[in-house]
């Protein structure tokens, strides 16, 4: 069974920077794409990154891109998201996800495995 951990959120203001860690375990090959979702009050959960674990690859929503990079550290069996120049609407819970197979995917419902979520509040 994949468990995934989430941490690093907090609040920041406006322009500011944090990074999220999504540490994983009982990852088997398999399980080789992972994802960042997020959430806001009110609204629908919202893809946000993901990445291809055994080859790198990414892809971004159009919200983020430039903004945020997506990256896992093999040895430590961990995915990040570096966050920069934070915006208000950024403000979300956001959760990391993992899927069977090694097809990046936007669509959460694709993901099997999902975290309990870390709040990330940007002021302004």
């Amino acid at each position: 069974q994949v468990q995934l951990v989430e941490s690093g959120g907090g609040l920041v203001q406006a322009g500011g920077s944090l990074r999220l860690s999504c540490a994983a375990s009982g990852r088997t090959l398999s399980t080789d794409a992972m994802g960042w979702f997020r959430q806001a009050p009110g609204k629908e959960r919202e893809f946000v990154a993901a990445i291809s674990w055994s080859r790198g690859l990414t892809y971004y929503a159009d919200s983020v891109k430039g903004r945020f990079t997506i990256s896992r550290d093999n040895a430590k069996n961990t995915m990040y998201l570096q966050m920069n120049s934070l915006k208000p609407e950024d403000t979300a819970v956001y959760y990391c996800a993992a899927r069977n197979g090694p097809r990046l995917s936007g669509l959460g419902e694709s993901y099997d495995y999902w975290g309990q979520g870390t709040q990330v509040t940007v002021s302004s």
